[in-house]
């Protein structure tokens, strides 16, 4: 089987990127990482940061947008896919009123579901990340990400496996559920405290999360953690995380 490839998002090293863009990405191209998953641009202009992404080899996959700018200005998010070359947009949260209710999640679906013909007339896929809030309502068997995905048929599913976990879910049946639907699959560890971790030093099942993303049709995965323990540093989270994937034949 191809591998799947080993991607960043670039929110892990925000800190980094703020202080010296160029350095960071160059180290990120060096540890291995196939591309990286766009939040923001570190104080530069989209033409700059393409421009250093492509001076160490990195493809943007896809980026992070706000959900106002996805649904409110669709052209702009299009424009800065074209100018990028990534597939992939991709909403990375939300806030009230959509997550105060099962309808508030049929909502935020619709207005998703009214805007994705766009999406897709450019050849893009438009994506929803979650977190763990929208397991917080269910409706029998169905949680909020559920209704969510259910009310918005043409919208791809980013699952963040931490996230996931957080909110008490399964990740191997998760991605079951969304099978067909799940590209993107950020991979997160979890602590035994319930903190970030780097991947492969925490509580995630790994070898049943790999089994399930492959047979869901998983094109890329995403090495994320949102917050490092100290004295570890976001640099160096990233190493330990894709040196683990590498000793499992993933890189």
């Amino acid at each position: 089987m191809t591998k799947i490839p080993v991607c960043l998002q670039m929110y892990t090293v925000r800190d980094d990127a703020q202080r010296d863009l160029a350095g960071t990405l160059a180290t990120v191209a060096r540890l291995g990482y196939a591309g990286v998953e766009l939040a923001g641009y570190a104080g530069k202009t989209a033409a700059e940061v393409k421009a250093l992404l492509d001076a160490n080899g990195l493809q943007a996959i896809g980026a992070h947008v706000g959900v106002d700018t996805v649904i409110g200005s669709p052209a702009q998010a299009i424009a800065d896919a074209k100018l990028f070359g990534y597939d992939y947009v991709i909403v990375p949260w939300i806030g009230k009123p959509y997550t105060e209710s099962l309808d508030g999640y049929r909502k935020l679906g619709a207005e998703l579901s009214a805007v994705a013909p766009q999406y897709a007339d450019a050849g893009l896929t438009l994506c929803y990340h979650n977190h763990a809030f929208e397991f917080d309502l269910s409706e029998g068997d169905k949680t909020g990400l559920d209704v969510l995905f259910e009310a918005a048929p043409d919208v791809q599913a980013e699952l963040d496996t931490f996230w996931v976990k957080k909110g008490g879910q399964d990740i191997p049946e998760y991605l079951k559920r969304l099978s067909g639907r799940v590209p993107l699959v950020h991979l997160k560890d979890m602590d035994s405290q319930g903190n970030f971790a780097p991947v492969g030093a925490g509580t995630v099942d790994y070898p049943a999360l790999f089994a399930a993303a492959e047979a869901a049709g998983a094109k890329f995965y995403m090495v994320e953690q949102d917050s490092c323990q100290a004295p570890l540093t976001p640099l160096e989270s990233i190493q330990i995380s894709i040196e683990n994937l590498r000793a499992w034949g993933k890189v």
